[in-house]
C-alpha cells in the first residue's frame, strides 16, 4: 500500500470492556486497508469512538429515529449525491467522518458468530469506513451486493474469512 497521511483519533466512552492498544491498532489497520482497497490517495482523518449499548442506543434514536442499540454508526462529513455511480473519493481531503462502535454489541455478536472480538471490531470498522466513503447497503439490493463485496474483499486482505 502506498503510504497516505492518516490520522485516526480514538475516544473511549464505555466501561464494559477494556480498550486495548492492540484493538485500536487493529481499527487503524482496518481503516488503512479500506482506504488502500478503495485506492484513496489523499490525507485522511477518521474519528472512532467506542461506546456501550446505552450510548449507541441514544445516538441511534437521535440520528436514525430507531430506539434500540446497534453495532456501529457512521457519520460521514460528505454527501455523495451526484451524477457519478462512484463516490468522488479522490476529491476528498481531510476529515472523512466519525465511526461509533458499541463494544458491548460487538462482543455479543462475536460470540454469536463464533469469532473473536477483534475480528468483529475489524469488520465493523471496515463496514463503517465504506459508509464514510459513500457506499450504502440500504438503498438497493445492487448497492448492498456492491458494498458487501467490497467489505469482504477488505476483510480478506486483513486475513479474515468473508461474511457474505
Amino acid at each position: 500500500m502506498d503510504e497516505i497521511m492518516l490520522r485516526v483519533d480514538f475516544e473511549n466512552k464505555q466501561k464494559i470492556l477494556p480498550l486495548t492498544y492492540k484493538l485500536k491498532m487493529l481499527c487503524r489497520r482496518a481503516v488503512e486497508e479500506t482506504l488502500a482497497y478503495e485506492q484513496y490517495q489523499n490525507p485522511a482523518e477518521v474519528s472512532i469512538t467506542f461506546v456501550d449499548d446505552a450510548g449507541i442506543r441514544e445516538l441511534n434514536k437521535q440520528f436514525r429515529l430507531i430506539d434500540r442499540p446497534t453495532d456501529v454508526l457512521s457519520f460521514p462529513l460528505f454527501d455523495y449525491e451526484g451524477e457519478s455511480d462512484e463516490p468522488p473519493v479522490d476529491e476528498l481531503v481531510g476529515m472523512l467522518g466519525d465511526v461509533v462502535i458499541s463494544l458491548e454489541t460487538a462482543a455479543r455478536q462475536a460470540e454469536e458468530y463464533g469469532h473473536s472480538l477483534e475480528e468483529e471490531v475489524a469488520f465493523l470498522t471496515v463496514h463503517s469506513m465504506l459508509h464514510l466513503l459513500g457506499y450504502d447497503h440500504e438503498t438497493s439490493a445492487e448497492d448492498e451486493k456492491e458494498m458487501f463485496g467490497r467489505q469482504d474483499a477488505v476483510m480478506k486482505r486483513m486475513g479474515y474469512a468473508p461474511r457474505y
